[in-house]
């Protein structure tokens, strides 16, 4: 597995605890869950800035799994679904040196690791959806970045 797909699923893991206890993360709780979740330091680097930059914007990326998701609310959909959206969506809309198609590609990726193979189209289907409010190539990295 690369390195940052280990940061998305790190990232998630974490995202899909703070989703459970709804509590601020602090630099104790990266610090407790990369104790129990070591990493290397591009890993937990790149999972970092995933973790904080969601919980930053979790508010508006929530807003927009409702908007893509057809009739679901955001909370009944699995934990572990929500968490992947939410880092897809981050990736997608907040991220624009990584290429909109590696953030869905990873994303379907690791909903198939982390929940099930139906997981990963469902995920494929919102991330779809949201592609067209993307207002950049899907294709092209931006500012020098890379996937």
């Amino acid at each position: 597995m690369s390195p940052r797909r280990m940061a998305r699923v790190r990232a998630v893991q974490f995202l899909y605890q703070w989703g459970m206890r709804q509590q601020p993360p602090s630099r104790k709780s990266l610090e407790e869950f990369w104790a129990l979740s070591p990493a290397s330091g591009a890993v937990r680097q790149f999972a970092e800035e995933l973790i904080l930059g969601t919980i930053d914007h979790v508010a508006a990326l929530d807003a927009r799994i409702e908007e893509y998701v057809e009739n679901w609310q955001i909370e009944r959909l699995a934990a572990v679904d929500r968490a992947i959206l939410r880092v897809a969506l981050y990736e997608l809309f907040y991220r624009a040196e990584i290429p909109p198609i590696v953030s869905v590609n990873e994303a379907v990726e690791v909903a198939k690791q982390l929940s099930s193979e139906e997981s990963g189209r469902f995920v494929n289907g919102v991330l779809d959806r949201a592609l067209r409010d993307v207002n950049r190539p899907l294709r092209a990295v931006q500012e020098g970045g890379e996937g």
